[in-house]
């Protein structure tokens, strides 16, 4: 049995996006000032770089940025593997009093950005903490919902959201997958 795959977003989708999430990300926080990009662990890691990249050209600014793994501040990090692999977190600033923008490439049950929001605390107080998806795929389990939003797909139970992009898979693609 072959599972169906459909592309959702190109390369230049992708990269359009992540133009207007920059740009919505500056307009909301008027700027760069206190304002520090994180990526979740593994795919947000490489979208916050992106996005972090395009704000300091557009504001000719120097951003804090950081990543974090949250894979022992999840809930069902044991159901998922018995030795879980564990990234580095790389939070090299203080976060209190800072507008935190966490990056991810998906948004599904909510569970992931509940623990990075878990895992955030542990370094400190920020201001506020907001929340940059490339995709909103819908099936919240938790309340929580992105401020800024690349696209929107309305994914069954039965399909799987893929993102691949170039620094882990030589190419940037969004598909739709059968599970």
């Amino acid at each position: 049995m072959t599972k169906t795959k459909k592309v959702i977003m190109t390369a230049r989708d992708i990269d359009r996006s992540l133009d207007r999430l920059s740009l919505e990300i500056l307009e909301r926080n008027r700027g760069t000032e206190n304002l520090a990009i994180i990526g979740i662990h593994t795919g947000g890691v490489f979208l916050a770089e992106r996005i972090r990249s395009k704000m300091a050209d557009c504001e000719h600014a120097e951003l804090l940025a950081g990543s974090l793994d949250i894979t022992l501040y999840r809930d069902d990090w044991s159901l998922i593997s018995q030795n879980p692999i564990v990234r580095k977190t790389d939070i090299g600033f203080l976060v209190e009093n800072k507008k935190i923008v966490l990056v991810d490439d998906v948004i599904f049950t909510g569970r992931t950005i509940r623990a990075a929001m878990d895992a955030i605390m542990d370094y400190g107080r920020p201001d506020s903490i907001q929340l940059a998806v490339l995709i909103d795929r819908g099936g919240r389990e938790l309340p929580v919902q992105p401020d800024y939003v690349g696209m929107t797909v309305g994914a069954g139970p039965h399909e799987r959201v893929d993102v691949l992009l170039r620094e882990k898979t030589g190419r940037d693609e969004v598909v739709i997958h059968d599970k």
